[in-house]
């Protein structure tokens, strides 16, 4: 699987410095989308997969404290990095307290901010745990092993990759384009029904063997996979 360049989106409702954003982390090799609105931004959020979100505190619709508290209460742990002319302890602490994860005041210096975006990019790698569980799913990524219940799973390397991701968002709704993305590669052209074969071949070992049901398809949309492990 190739690396694909981290997902960032921008919230962020003066549109000078959200375009110059957009084009900076662009060049930096992220892959960039943009909302100038906390409404729109949240339901960018929600309906797709991002690695990290910059995040303006005084947007018009839903402001960022707002927009980080709805995000966490929604189970949704994207690191935040909040972007805000507003000064003082007192707006860092609260942007914290409703789950952002780090702060930079306006204005700010370019070389800096991906500084930070990188280290919380990293931060969030290394706590990624390395055994997933979902139910009576477990699936272990540093031994490349595979079971449900105590009968062993052998999986391809592709189906591997889908499955944990797919267990990694557990309870939520990812879009086909997400799944290329993140288990083919950002630029994949291929088939276009490559994922529905390769979800086939994940439910054939480890759903319908066990009369499970975890991996679900949401018509028009995508797929989830089970809280319950199906």
């Amino acid at each position: 699987m190739g690396d694909s360049p981290a997902r960032i989106l921008v919230v962020e409702d003066e549109e000078p410095l959200a375009a110059s954003l957009a084009e900076g982390l662009t060049a930096e090799g992220f892959a960039v989308q943009v909302a100038l609105d906390g409404t729109g931004g949240l339901r960018l959020a929600r309906e797709q997969r991002f690695d990290l979100i910059l995040l303006d505190l005084l947007l018009p619709g839903v402001n960022g404290f707002k927009f980080c508290d709805l995000l966490r209460r929604a189970g949704d742990w994207t690191p935040v990095l909040v972007l805000t002319a507003k000064q003082g302890e007192l707006d860092e602490a609260e942007a914290l307290e409703t789950g952002a994860d780090d702060f930079l005041s306006k204005p700010f210096s370019f070389v800096v901010l991906v500084a930070r975006i990188r280290s919380l990019l990293r931060r969030r790698r290394v706590e990624q745990p390395d055994t997933l569980v979902v139910g009576d799913l477990v699936l272990d990524t540093a031994g490349y092993r595979c079971r449900r219940g105590a009968t062993e799973i052998e999986l391809t390397r592709r189906e591997f990759a889908l499955l944990e991701f797919l267990m990694r968002h557990a309870g939520a709704v990812v879009r086909k384009r997400e799944i290329l993305d993140a288990v083919w590669d950002w630029a994949f052209d291929g088939e276009s029904n490559i994922v529905e074969v390769y979800v086939g071949y994940l439910r054939r070992k480890v759903d319908v063997p066990f009369g499970r049901s975890a991996i679900s398809t949401i018509r028009g949309v995508g797929y989830r996979f089970e809280r319950s492990g199906g």
